[in-house]
């Protein structure tokens, strides 16, 4: 097995840089599951996500920032320790940065550990969602000085949802429904579903720890499956006007990748009848706007608070997501759309706009580290941000890495190289600056290889054979 080599820098600050003392900057750490960037700010301009948008504007919007690894568990275990998944030694669903690294720090802690207050609402570390709803999954107790756990009627109701059999709908029953093809649209209050009730309380939290600095983290459930939100949600995208993958050219598509690229059987979706695509696909983008107005309300309340200028602002999902292109459905894959992903960053005193350079999610822990003057105490992969915070047009070469249990991918400003094994024949290579929904593999029409080998040289340099 290969295994990524680490290159471990420790963070110092700049003699320029603020300490801690001086600098007063809380964070808001808002957390969403299973969002890819089919959303108004990414140009998905077919889902309506206006308080996304509003994000995007406060801050700079990351186009092209990459997760580790397209799974929950280990996307966020990376992310919350700044470190790659073959260093976290987390590189699936479950699994805690910890046991391989006793003495890391995650970045709430950081913040603890200089006497500044931590809680977390809902998920920010994994969750089996919604299995673990109400509970606190395989949270990190040692992040917080405090953890809120709401659970609604998306979690209380679970008999109601539909769940297709793969010919009908038909109701839920008892059933994991955490990769399941299900949506519930009840007419209901949003307050009374689970995340309606975390946008509340970290809203109470904001309130209560307004004259003091915090770190408090807001994890939202959703989009991830089971689809549910309230009706009127629904209403806005009309079963008729959901625009729907052809399955055949899709089916086509993946014709030129190799076998290992595809993922999991149970995430392929093209036996699926079509009109129940259309409905996953409806159910989608209604729970994404719901969460979205959830945003909403958490954002008007640091504002109303008085502390929009005085807060670290960062936005992202944990991995991308697949709703029937290539045929496909969910994440953990290494193309483009599972590893990309929503990240954005408001800093006060820093630019607004959009970055085009190639990000990784190991760099928010040291730039959030960065902007609020603390310095971390424990090994990290990633850089600080800093400098595109400043000028998101800034000169910028580092590649983003990725990664699952079968292989490992490298982006670049202009490629994707993905390896499945030593071969060319396990290879793909995809030009983004001519195809940027990756349907043409370069290696299969025998172009470009010298290009691959050049870039699967580059993406050797941060693997190492397993001893």
């Amino acid at each position: 097995m290969l295994l990524l080599a680490v290159t471990l820098v420790t963070f110092a600050t700049s003699s320029e840089q603020v300490t801690a003392k001086e600098n007063k900057l809380n964070v808001l750490f808002i957390s969403v599951d299973d969002l890819n960037t089919d959303i108004g700010c990414y140009g998905g301009e077919h889902v309506k996500t206006p308080n996304m948008d509003r994000i995007a504007k406060m801050g700079v919007r990351f186009d092209r920032a990459y997760c580790q690894v397209a799974v929950c568990g280990a996307s966020r275990q990376s992310l919350m320790f700044g470190l790659r998944p073959n260093t976290t030694g987390v590189h699936v669903l479950v699994g805690s940065a910890r046991t391989k690294n006793p003495s890391a720090l995650s970045l709430p802690q950081l913040f603890q550990k200089n006497g500044i207050y931590t809680a977390r609402v809902g998920k920010i570390y994994h969750y089996m969602n919604p299995k673990d709803i109400g509970t606190n999954g395989h949270d990190d107790d040692q992040s917080w000085d405090e953890r809120f756990n709401p659970a609604g009627i998306d979690k209380k109701r679970e008999s109601e949802i539909w769940v297709t059999n793969g010919k009908d709908w038909v109701k839920a029953g008892p059933r994991n429904l955490g990769a399941s093809h299900s949506w519930w649209d009840p007419v209901s209050k949003d307050t009374e579903h689970t995340d309606g009730m975390v946008a509340t309380k970290v809203i109470e939290l904001i309130k209560k720890h307004k004259d003091e600095r915090f770190f408090i983290a807001c994890g939202f459930y959703k989009p991830h499956c089971p689809y549910v939100a309230p009706e009127r949600y629904f209403d806005m995208y009309p079963l008729d006007k959901v625009a729907v993958p052809d399955m055949k050219k899709e089916l086509a598509d993946r014709e030129d990748v190799p076998p290992e690229a595809l993922g999991r059987k149970n995430h392929r979706v093209e036996n699926l009848p079509i009109e129940q695509i259309r409905r996953l696909r409806q159910a989608y983008y209604a729970t994404t706007t719901f969460l979205d107005v959830q945003i909403g309300r958490v954002l008007d309340a640091l504002e109303e608070n008085g502390l929009t200028d005085k807060t670290i602002i960062v936005f992202w999902s944990d991995h991308g997501y697949f709703l029937g292109e290539k045929a496909l459905w969910y994440k953990f894959k290494n193309f483009e759309r599972s590893l990309r992903a929503p990240m954005m960053i408001v800093a006060p005193g820093m630019a607004k706009g959009d970055c085009k350079r190639i990000v990784e999610f190991i760099d928010i822990y040291p730039t959030v580290a960065d902007l609020a003057g603390l310095k971390p105490q424990s090994k990290l992969e990633g850089v600080s941000l800093r400098p595109l915070l400043e000028d998101p047009s800034a000169k910028w070469s580092r590649p983003a890495i990725g990664q699952n249990n079968e292989g490992y991918s490298i982006r670049t400003e202009t490629h994707r190289f993905c390896r499945w094994g030593d071969s060319p024949d396990k290879w793909e290579l995809y030009d983004h600056t001519k195809d940027p929904e990756e349907k043409t593999n370069l290696i299969r029409k025998n172009k470009s290889l010298d290009l691959a080998k050049q870039l699967n040289r580059q993406l050797e340099t941060y693997m190492e054979k397993e001893e």
